[in-house]
């Protein structure tokens, strides 16, 4: 069987990574008796200055877009159709938040094996209720959720444990090219951007495989 090391780039506060994961993970039960995947999460965030309190999400996007309350509500309802497609519910969400801290926190759940299960209770956390991503209290709840140990996830957070890392790999990225999320790349050199459907991605990972053989 085929393995494909595929780095899933993006932000927790990016509704398109919340799409595009999950027609990656359509994708990949279309493949798996043929190809299996490593898939690793990797930090971008849309919204580095973004202070503790948040924002209000339809004046942030007004201003760093420059699009009215009307085009993003109609934004947001094609989000909510495509999601649905893929089997992810997306709810109101009134405020837009940091979220440096949830990723310094997957950071340290990829060395337990738990990554993927606390990237997806965070979009679920975030887009899917509102909550605050960023909030210490949410991210502990979380990481106890998906089977982290609660009291080792308290001391990542409350040492700034991983800053570092997260702020290289943050580097990293962009210095690769990375300037939009999801960024999906696979084996180091194929690059796939956006939030495609799944179709897409299952050609994509099918012939990837193919040229690697």
């Amino acid at each position: 069987m085929k393995t494909l090391k595929i780095d899933f780039v993006s932000d927790v506060a990016c509704p398109w990574c919340a799409v595009g994961l999950n027609a990656l993970e359509r994708a990949l039960e279309r493949v798996g008796p043929e190809l299996r995947a490593e898939l690793h999460f990797q930090p971008f965030e849309l919204n580095p200055t973004m202070p503790a309190g948040g924002a209000d999400t339809v004046q942030y996007l007004s201003n760093k877009y420059g699009i009215t309350p009307e085009q993003i509500a109609r934004n947001q309802a094609a989000i909510r159709e495509r999601g649905a497609a893929v089997g992810f519910a997306f709810g109101q969400r009134a405020r837009v938040w940091n979220t440096f801290d949830a990723h310094r926190l997957l950071h340290w759940a990829g060395i337990h094996g738990k990554q993927r299960e606390l990237k997806h209770a965070l979009l679920k956390a975030y887009h899917g209720e509102g909550r605050n991503p960023g909030a210490h209290d949410v991210l502990l709840e979380l990481a106890g959720a998906v089977g982290l140990d609660v009291d080792a996830a308290r001391q990542v957070l409350d040492s700034g444990q991983f800053t570092n890392e997260v702020r290289e790999a943050e580097s990293a990225w962009q210095q690769a090219g990375i300037h939009s999320v999801p960024s999906i790349v696979i084996n180091d050199r194929h690059l796939i951007q956006g939030g495609q459907p799944p179709e897409v991605f299952e050609q994509a990972l099918r012939q990837i495989a193919g040229q690697e053989a």
